[in-house]
């Protein structure tokens, strides 16, 4: 049922203006901008407000890596990922969703047309529609698998004991992470790669940090390694079983592989928007899907799945949906410029092309590549594991003059996620190079980095100077 402030039931007898389907990241900022601009909005969300980032994403997984990191227990770790979770989604529930204006419809939403949803019996009616219905935790077709109960993000954070062992199928952002933070709890970790690295998006030189990272703490990293099928043994361990004839048995299984895009069972297809063969909603850069009135974010467009990147979406869709100049000029959401970060110890920081990337799209880039081993503050605490690249390419008429143009950045260091934005920021806004050169950064701190990388466009800088890009580099 809707909800009014307290959560006292109401019932829905009129259209909105916006209707938003999926109370996550993005639908929860679609909504709170269409508030702002003054238009009566409701959230149809089947469960809680909040969605993964609060519940089993973002904020628990998070929690638990800086549990890990300060050596406590278990139980304890787990006691402050809850008390987290609580905290935060008490500022997204329904009761305070209410106090801003907002209700929120507890079920699941199918379109019966364009301009209605039913919910549990009920119609909706709106000219706007948001769709932010997210992902779900992938499961590959291999045997035995599903059968063998694994774990996903979805129910890692429910465990009640702390596992002796654990198998985490996949070295992405979310298998590094939750690999660390169960090894450093006193968990027999191993870690299980088919590709030829973990974080196989990322520069292969952040690869090599991170695994040497997770090596010290004790994970068992395999890359190469394809899983040929999995059981679940008469003792209860999970056993699985490579291509290279060797078996892995432990305690539990974490499937980290990534998500797929939740777009189907919704009514979508039905009434003309296009969904693709992933179960994504097929959406242009205004976010607008192939039916009027019809806008999608997050998640289930398929594109970059991180809950920043979904708000981006949901504000793009929100104005485009209810602004009077969207409809001389509409906005759009630009994936190159946002930033992501991978949050292991130390941390990957990325934003833009990777090297490989650029050498093809910008071949007379130049790199700036700075070790930590430079870096006076890395030197001071002991954390000198990591580097700093920034990408430049050559500006229309004027090549390199003023260092070019940012297309890239990777930091690893221990903020490196939190680094990476100076580099965002030169990117938005089109800076040039030298501006970041040229900034005044207070000594001794990790920013200084990104200083000192910068200025080896300009000559030589703790004895490194900018190189060509390569394609395959070696650093």
């Amino acid at each position: 049922m809707p909800h009014g402030p307290g959560g006292v039931s109401v019932h829905v007898t009129r259209s909105y203006d916006l209707v938003v389907i999926g109370g996550g990241a993005g639908g929860l900022v679609a909504a709170r901008e269409a508030r702002r601009r003054g238009a009566s909005t409701v959230i149809v969300q089947d469960g809680p407000v909040g969605g993964d980032c609060t519940f089993t994403g973002c904020v628990p997984s998070k929690t638990l890596l800086a549990a890990a990191a300060s050596g406590v227990d278990f139980d304890e770790a787990m006691t402050r990922v809850h008390r987290a979770v609580d905290r935060i989604a008490s500022t997204e529930d329904a009761t305070a969703l209410a106090l801003e204006g907002i209700d929120v419809v507890d079920g699941f939403a199918r379109f019966t047309s364009p301009a209605a949803v039913a919910v549990d019996g009920r119609t909706i009616r709106s000219k706007r529609f948001v769709v932010a219905t997210g992902a779900r935790p992938a499961l590959p077709a291999i045997p035995g698998l599903r059968e063998s109960a694994p774990l996903t993000n979805e129910t890692l954070f429910d465990l009640p004991t702390r596992p002796e062992s654990m198998i985490v199928l996949g070295g992405g952002p979310i298998g590094c992470e939750m690999a660390q933070a169960f090894a450093r709890l006193g968990t027999r970790v191993t870690l299980v790669e088919a590709l030829e690295r973990i974080l196989p998006r990322e520069e292969p030189d952040a690869s090599t940090v991170v695994a040497e990272a997770l090596t010290a703490d004790g994970v068992d990293v395999r890359v190469g390694s394809m899983v040929e099928r999995v059981e679940r043994l008469s003792d209860g361990d999970v056993c699985v079983h490579a291509d290279d004839g060797t078996s892995i048995a432990a305690s539990e299984l974490l499937v980290a592989i990534g998500r797929v895009p939740s777009g189907r069972g919704f009514g979508f297809e039905e009434i003309g928007v296009d969904v693709d063969a992933r179960g994504a909603v097929v959406v242009e850069s205004t976010m607008a899907t192939s039916v009027s009135g019809i806008w999608a974010v997050g998640d289930v467009t398929g594109g970059l799945q991180f809950t920043h990147a979904a708000g981006r979406m949901a504000w793009v869709a929100a104005s485009n949906a209810l602004s009077k100049l969207a409809r001389i000029r509409s906005f759009r959401f630009d994936p190159a410029n946002v930033p992501w970060a991978t949050f292991t110890s130390p941390e990957v920081g990325r934003v833009g092309l990777t090297e490989a990337e650029a050498a093809e799209a910008h071949p007379k880039a130049r790199i700036a590549h700075l070790p930590l081993e430079h870096v006076d503050r890395a030197v001071a605490v002991g954390a000198e594991r990591g580097f700093v690249k920034l990408i430049a390419a050559p500006r229309h008429g004027i090549g390199h003059l003023g260092g070019g143009r940012l297309v890239g950045a990777t930091i690893v260091a221990p903020t490196g996620g939190d680094l990476v934005h100076e580099a965002a920021l030169a990117m938005q806004t089109n800076m040039f190079v030298g501006r970041l050169a040229q900034t005044t950064h207070a000594y001794p701190t990790w920013a200084m980095a990104v200083q000192q990388a910068a200025l080896q466009f300009f000559g030589p800088s703790a004895g490194l100077r900018a190189r060509p890009v390569r394609a395959q580099p070696s650093e």
